[in-house]
């Protein structure tokens, strides 16, 4: 991805077994931090930085961060679903003595007490992208509302399924995280379906990752084959629950709808490998995040509440009675 900032990478060892990358960005301009000179420290904990959408997230946030004249020390687990990685982040970040620390829970319950302890030590908390349970772990929340995207994206599929009863295969996320159960649920109320409804004929977690996803998919078929519509929690679950279908002879028969909103996933929609997919804003819950921690840094301002950041069903293929943009203006606007 195109940077256009200088970003220094430097090499970190968290406490516990974490392997977390550390990433420090910022400008010489002194912003305030907490009566300590120097610029504003800003620490940014996501789930991983190899999925594009944390790229972006992360990236977005250093460009702000070094606009605003602030640093931002990033890190990342080393898997979706590294509870101890961002436990251990935390407890470094506070240690290096952030403002502010932002976060991408990969575990909306398993991090609340590192959490606590942080807003304790008067460091602000804001969760980007991922509710923490309960959402008032955290002082604010800057994040897509799953529920809806994972609705407009059931809404979608079942308006192409027309008179045609369901048959649907879940690609699920990673069991007990916010995002995955808000968009699943999302996607069943879209669908008109309840978990356990006999028109799911499957389902299975795939960590959003696309070869867990094509594995999980291919064994799916293997039992049932009658598929007609794939639920997926993001872009590379469907890129992988397409390639398992491509392979048993399945493309183009079966509407499958996504969530992300990523360049590869709009150009994926284009080139007629899925349907759909929700565009979510990661630079827009970033930029947000960052003015929130330097304004409580220099005005002790906090946030609150949960600010939706916004979802867009993405189609070449639109249905009456949902709003939603082509894929000229998905390419205009992904990210990634």
């Amino acid at each position: 991805m195109r940077r256009t900032v200088p970003v220094i990478l430097l090499a970190a060892s968290l406490v516990g077994t974490a392997a977390c990358t550390k990433t420090k960005s910022g400008g010489d301009s002194a912003g305030g931090d907490g009566g300590d000179s120097g610029p504003i420290k800003i620490g940014l904990v996501t789930k991983t930085d190899t999925n594009p959408y944390f790229v972006k997230l992360r990236d977005s946030a250093k460009a702000h961060a070094t606009e605003k004249g602030a640093d931002l020390i990033a890190v990342a687990g080393k898997f979706d679903g590294d509870n101890e990685g961002q436990v251990a982040a935390i407890e470094n970040l506070v240690q290096q003595g952030v403002k502010g620390i932002m976060i991408t829970p990969s575990n909306s319950t398993g991090i609340l007490g590192a959490l606590k302890q942080a807003k304790e030590k008067g460091v602000l908390v804001i969760a980007l992208d991922t509710e923490t349970d309960p959402k008032d772990a955290v002082d604010a929340t800057y994040a897509t509302n799953n529920v809806t995207a994972g609705e407009l994206q059931g809404k979608y599929v079942k308006a192409t399924l027309g008179s045609t009863p369901p048959k649907v295969l879940m690609m699920d996320g990673t069991p007990g995280g916010a995002v995955d159960e808000q968009r699943h649920r999302g996607f069943l109320q879209g669908m008109g379906l309840k978990d356990g409804d006999p028109a799911i004929i499957g389902a299975a977690p795939t960590n959003g990752d696309q070869n867990k996803a094509q594995a999980a998919m291919e064994n799916l078929l293997q039992r049932d084959a009658s598929v007609n519509a794939v639920y997926t929690l993001n872009e590379p679950a469907a890129r992988g629950a397409v390639a398992a279908l491509t392979a048993k002879g399945l493309a183009g028969k079966v509407a499958v709808g996504s969530i992300d909103g990523g360049c590869q996933g709009v150009a994926d929609v284009k080139a007629g490998k899925y349907l759909a997919t929700v565009m979510q804003f990661p630079k827009k819950m970033a930029e947000q995040g960052v003015d929130a921690v330097v304004d409580y840094a220099k005005n002790g301002k906090k946030p609150t509440g949960f600010v939706d950041t916004g979802a867009q069903l993405i189609t070449d293929k639109p249905v009456p009675g949902l709003d939603s943009k082509d894929t000229t203006w998905g390419a205009q606007n992904c990210w990634g």
